[in-house]
């Protein structure tokens, strides 16, 4: 019976994960213990929720808590595999009287007058109880994580029918409020043109009106050129020879047919600036949703063949430029140059730092690579709400909460946060590929030659959407441009 009673305190000191017996064994916050590497790798599947569960009563912590090795416990193990192992070499002595009958003795001549016992069913009823309460256990567990699931596909409805309705709503204020706006325009210019056509219509009468006088006097003045009646003549010329005063026509303003062309072309312009706005937000709202993570979120991408199924194409905002930095046609490129471009005043604008911004808002999972040349260059994410006037480190990249920077100098590599600048190690590079993953938190730069190098990694919380940056040396002619990856 030695060794079915260590069977039995076997189960009792094994790790629910593993089902092997504790291997520096940790006892967390409910009581419940585990092999430490067995909960380590649990909860690092659930960095995501913010939570940390028990695998077997459920219970949730925050935050994570410290692992201490339970040293009474693994003493305990320790002695239990001593105890194990006695008893196993015990078991190769003869049976005793409540062990089970060995089949030889039904096989083997030499075993025929030994006498055989009734196997004991003690054994049996305990292990058949421990695999029920086993078995029940599991059976509760599964149970609860059934029920979990049923009231996550419900919360899942529940907020994909308040989104469809939010839309809705959202569609219909704008469709509303651009009908709004296209009614005052139409009742603007009809008010305008009816303004117009009236001054003009009178100022044509008046017109008319002295043409015809003018026509009624050169008649009878030309009637008057031709009588002999002398004092008839000096009679009546000076009565006809007086003209009435001319209209003023100095208001008339000869022009090409285009009197509401510039309401048009300002229409044209609201409609390019909504159409780019439109497309901008239709992406992120596109990636919102097929990227939502219901259950377990998606393993990070190994190679660059799955990295490049985030690629995002990456333009730059002439709105951000400093006004050394020339953008090229396509606003994918940036070069420092020494003339300053005739760049209008925007109040989003970098003023004192070679810095420039993405058009593009960054959320979900995004994956993008940079080509570089010169003497180097910073590569960088940034919030909207990045300071943008002076020369402060609240506007420089990687110096204040704000942004993210990875610092490529020909040299040597350098990653920037708040001022605290991170040596970077790594083979030198041209191009820098950065995936984002603005849900985990997760910032990831490599050096993309013949191989792809991780070459910075970062862990934190992303409270605001991203936009991709860049930053050139004080050197001119140092470029950096977004490129097309496939």
């Amino acid at each position: 019976m030695a060794q079915k009673g260590v069977q039995l305190d076997q189960e009792t000191f094994s790790c629910s994960i593993c089902l092997d017996l504790l291997k520096d064994p940790v006892t967390i916050p409910c009581g419940h213990s585990y092999c430490m590497s067995c909960i380590k790798t649990h909860w690092d599947k659930e960095y995501e929720k913010k939570t940390h569960s028990c695998p077997q009563c459920r219970q949730t912590f925050r935050p994570r808590p410290v692992l201490v090795k339970n040293t009474m416990l693994a003493v305990l193990v320790e002695e239990l595999k001593k105890t194990g192992l006695q008893a196993a070499l015990a078991d190769h002595g003869y049976a005793g009287p409540e062990d089970v009958a060995c089949d030889p003795h039904y096989e083997s001549p030499a075993f025929d007058k030994h006498k055989l016992v009734e196997p004991s069913k003690k054994l049996q009823l305990k292990q058949l109880e421990l695999s029920r309460q086993n078995i029940q256990q599991r059976i509760q567990d599964r149970e609860k994580d059934v029920k979990l699931l049923q009231q996550e596909v419900e919360a899942i409805n529940r907020s994909a029918d308040k989104a469809v309705e939010d839309s809705e709503k959202i569609f219909t204020e704008l469709i509303r409020l651009i009908q709004k706006r296209s009614s005052d325009v139409k009742q603007q210019v009809r008010s305008k043109q009816e303004t117009e056509v009236s001054r003009v219509k009178e100022l044509q009468e008046k017109l008319q009106q002295e043409v015809t006088e003018l026509k009624r006097k050169d008649a009878e003045l030309k009637q008057l050129s031709h009588t002999e009646d002398h004092n008839h003549f000096l009679h009546n010329y000076p009565s006809l020879s007086r003209l009435s005063e001319s209209t003023d026509s100095s208001s008339i303003n000869i022009r090409p047919l285009s009197f509401f062309e510039d309401v048009t072309a300002a229409l044209s312009e609201v409609r390019d600036q909504l159409q780019d706005v439109l497309r901008e937000t239709w992406t992120n709202i596109s990636l919102r949703v097929t990227e939502e993570d219901v259950l377990l979120p998606q393993p990070e991408p190994k190679t660059r063949a799955e990295f490049l199924k985030y690629s995002r194409e990456i333009t730059l905002d002439p709105n951000t430029a400093h006004k050394q930095l020339l953008l090229p046609k396509g606003n994918s490129k940036a070069t420092l140059i020494s003339e300053q471009q005739s760049y209008s005043s925007h109040q989003d604008r970098f003023t004192a730092w070679f810095q420039v911004l993405s058009r593009e808002s960054l959320t979900g999972r995004c994956y993008w690579e940079v080509e570089w040349s010169g003497t180097g260059v910073y590569v960088a994410v940034a919030y909207k709400s990045i300071s943008r006037a002076g020369g402060s480190d609240e506007c420089r990249f990687g110096h204040n909460d704000k942004s993210w920077t990875l610092d490529c100098h020909k040299n040597n590599y350098t990653f920037f946060y708040n001022s605290v600048q991170t040596p970077v190690s790594g083979p030198r590079s041209s191009r820098v590929g950065v995936y984002l993953d603005h849900s985990a938190g997760i910032l990831s730069f490599y050096s993309i030659s013949e191989t792809m190098t991780l070459l910075h990694r970062v862990q934190t919380t992303f409270t605001q959407p991203l936009y991709a940056g860049l930053r050139l040396y004080s050197l001119y002619g140092n470029t950096a441009e977004f490129c097309k990856v496939k």
